[in-house]
């Protein structure tokens, strides 16, 4: 399965998968042979980005 294409429907999407099947973003590009920068760059440019703490995408300085 691809990654949504849409940068809202994606955001929703890996923060579901993160939440649910993986214990973190690099756990999911493998699973998915996605590039982390490519969804990194993607999320920013809508103001979020990657906490490992949270294993989430949140806005940034949050």
């Amino acid at each position: 399965m691809r990654l949504p294409e849409d940068s809202f429907i994606l955001l929703s999407y890996v923060n579901t998968q993160l939440r649910d099947n993986f214990s973190s973003l690099d756990d999911l590009c493998a699973e998915y042979g996605a590039e982390r920068k490519d969804i990194e760059r993607k999320l920013g440019e809508l103001g979020y980005v990657y906490s490992g703490d949270r294993n989430a995408f949140v806005r940034e300085g949050c």
